[in-house]
């Protein structure tokens, strides 16, 4: 298991824009009596890109963002979005900040038009603005023929679709998606993409993911992989796979156990045993393959793959991520935010 200091793997050519960065978080801690659920964060996100966080569920992905929408305030550190303080500038904050919860949050009893003018209220907007944005939002997120339905009409799909439209109404500077795709099938989830991609070029907004989903975070700039409240490697998703750099051999044997231990004393390679098999990471994972026989091993099944982003948080944190401990949190208000 690789440690966990923060590792920075940048692609080549990648610059961070100029100017204040829409995310900016130094020593971020939260404590919930002797549970510390986020631990000393340090993290920039620049103004526009599609940034990531990746990890299993009690990592610390959804709290770092309750803190960074003023929803709970950090134990220490300091955290700013679109270059407001979350503690000390939390109504500015606010007035920038779009959010998607994991837990739907809209009113089905009211239309989806009645669902916006409702948010539109909350955040002050100038009514002779409000007409014109919800056209705008309403067309982003393809709802413009449901706005006069009830929202209890809607599938989960439409239903996300009408969250993000609300959390653009405001014309944010910074929109946070906290697992915006649980419980979506994935049909649903390919739609709710192409309407995020789409928002991206006509809002020029900056998009902050949270995710245990691993082509959600292909599709990001760039992602952090966070596990256990830390930040535990950074980078784009092709620079964090050539941070592997190496093929996985999987093994199958009758005694799992037993072959790793033969393989990592035989041989030169990294091995983790899991409850799939043996996975040894090699530079050429063909030509590895005739050396298990060399062991004396009875193998029942070989796969070679090349790295995935699953194989880098299983490489910086020993864990495949659907394995990983969960950590239990005190239950905290995912409300609407009011000003």
């Amino acid at each position: 298991m690789i440690g966990m200091s923060v590792h920075t793997l940048e692609d080549a050519g990648t610059e961070l824009s100029a100017g204040t960065p829409a995310i900016r978080i130094r020593g971020l801690e939260k404590r919930y009596g002797a549970l510390q659920a986020v631990r000393g964060i340090d993290l920039e996100v620049p103004s526009g890109e599609l940034f990531g966080f990746l990890g299993p569920n009690g990592a610390g992905k959804s709290t770092t963002i309750k803190i960074l929408c003023t929803l709970v305030r950090p134990t220490a550190g300091t955290a700013a979005v679109a270059g407001f303080d979350v503690v000390k500038q939390r109504t500015e904050v606010r007035r920038h900040i779009g959010l998607v919860f994991q837990e739907p949050t809209l009113d089905e009893y009211l239309t989806a038009e009645q669902n916006l003018r409702f948010h539109a209220e909350i955040y002050g907007m100038s009514r002779t603005l409000i007409p014109e944005r919800l056209d705008a939002v309403l067309d982003i997120v393809g709802l413009t023929d449901r706005r006069n339905d009830r929202v209890a009409t809607f599938s989960g799909g439409m239903k996300r679709r009408l969250e993000i439209g609300r959390g653009l109404l405001h014309s944010p500077r910074v929109l946070f998606l906290d697992e915006p795709t649980i419980g979506l099938d994935p049909q649903s989830r390919v739609t709710l993409w192409k309407y995020v991609d789409q928002l991206r070029v006509q809002e020029s907004i900056t998009v902050f993911l949270t995710t245990h989903y691993m082509d959600e975070a292909e599709r990001c700039d760039r992602i952090a992989i966070i596990d256990q409240g830390e930040i535990v490697v950074l980078g784009t998703p092709a620079g964090l796979k050539a941070s592997v750099g190496q093929d996985r051999v999987r093994v199958r044997t009758g005694d799992d156990a037993a072959a790793g231990e033969i393989i990592a004393g035989g041989l030169d390679a990294k091995v983790i045993v899991t409850d799939l098999g043996v996975d040894v990471f090699t530079d050429d994972g063909e030509g590895f393959v005739p050396r298990l026989f060399e062991l004396g091993l009875t193998v029942q099944s070989v796969t070679v793959t090349k790295p995935t982003l699953d194989d880098v948080f299983l490489a910086y944190t020993g864990n495949r991520i659907d394995d990983a401990p969960a950590r239990s949190l005190p239950p905290g208000p995912w409300s609407r935010m009011r000003r």
